[in-house]
């Protein structure tokens, strides 16, 4: 990998979502608004929203980023973009590093206000400290890039790429203890639990909202969750594909 290559891939990317309003409201505000409408479902019952939004904040950031990044960089491929990048001095790893970063300072945007938002406007009240709040939220939001560069890949078109995610994204979301308890779920459910990384980002936040100081959980969680991310871009180098078949 080259430092250089890296960096003018990542200010290539962030030139063009400059001009791509749609993917940088998808990123910036629509985390926020599901947060602010879960706030307001749970008006009468404040405890539930702490309970549920603090996962939530983990969540929803991985999904849009999962999103806008299978489906720009599917994009940069069916456009011959990605074909005449490989064909220049650039590797592979150089590429997604670059992809990796420019989506991660988007990360870092995204995770910021929606851990504000959440925690001074909405109320969303936590034990532990913001600062571990937001760092879990950014490793999510760096998990669902990672997790959308993958499997850009294994997509023909945009409409197959949101098509992953019923596959990759609906069964952790439902085994993650969103809606009960993994330990509660039959034994063979929370072993598959055990297996998918965003079991550890909800584990994580949860962490953050019960204990004032950083407990081994969290520590554990925050080092699953970033070993996946990385563990899948390194797949996703090795995977990429000049083009679409």
């Amino acid at each position: 990998m080259n430092s250089a290559r890296t960096l003018a891939t990542a200010a290539r990317v962030l030139r063009q979502l400059r001009h791509d309003p749609r993917s940088i409201a998808l990123m910036l505000i629509v985390p926020c608004l599901m947060l602010l409408l879960l706030r307001y479902v749970f008006d009468g019952s404040p405890r539930t929203f702490d309970s549920i939004g603090a996962s939530l904040l983990g969540i929803f950031p991985l999904i849009t980023m999962f999103l806008v990044t299978s489906i720009a960089t599917l994009r940069e491929r069916t456009s011959g973009t990605l074909e005449r990048l490989l064909a220049m001095p650039l590797g592979k790893g150089d590429l997604i590093a670059g992809y990796a970063l420019a989506f991660g300072l988007l990360a870092v945007v995204q995770s910021a206000l929606a851990t504000g938002l959440a925690l001074w406007l909405l109320g969303l009240d936590v034990v532990g400290s913001p600062w571990l709040l937001l760092l879990v939220a950014l490793l999510d939001a760096l998990l669902g890039t990672a997790l959308g560069l993958f499997v850009s890949a294994f997509a023909a078109s945009e409409f197959q790429a949101v098509q992953f995610m019923p596959a990759v994204i609906f069964p952790q979301l439902l085994l993650c203890g969103l809606f009960t308890p993994r330990d509660r779920m039959h034994p063979v459910l929370e072993a598959i639990s055990d297996a998918l990384p965003m079991s550890y980002a909800v584990g994580g936040m949860n962490e953050v909202l019960r204990h004032p100081d950083v407990t081994g959980a969290f520590v554990r969680d925050a080092l699953v969750v970033t070993g996946c991310a990385l563990l899948v871009l390194a797949l996703g180098a090795a995977t990429l594909r000049r083009r679409t078949a």
